[in-house]
């Protein structure tokens, strides 16, 4: 289980633990988190979770792979250094601590 921050984007915190094994976008949806829509469900098949990873753990993260790179091109206003999309990051103990900015609006 990782102790997960998502800070929508009028500034409210929210700090929720998630269990292992979920990916982030569960985690949100399980806690009642505004801002994560995830239309698709979690199969990669929309930019609706797309979320900014805090700087600091941009390099913790397991890497970015092709099929979310390319969801990523739909989300408003990706960052192409800080963009993530939630369903495609399981939540491990290494996750402990993790801080996502959720943007405005979703696609």
């Amino acid at each position: 289980m990782a102790t997960i921050t998502y800070i929508k984007h009028d500034g409210t915190i929210n700090v929720v633990d998630v269990a292992n094994g979920l990916t982030l976008m569960e985690g949100a949806r399980n806690n009642d988190i505004d801002g994560i829509v995830a239309d698709c469900g979690g199969a990669c098949a929309c930019s609706t979770c797309h979320v900014y990873v805090h700087i600091d753990w941009i390099e913790r993260l397991p890497a970015i792979e092709g099929m979310e790179r390319d969801m990523l091109e739909f989300a408003l206003d990706a960052d192409p250094k800080k963009s993530r999309l939630t369903c495609q990051i399981k939540v491990t103990d290494a996750l402990e601590g993790l801080v996502l900015q959720i943007p405005a609006e979703q696609m």
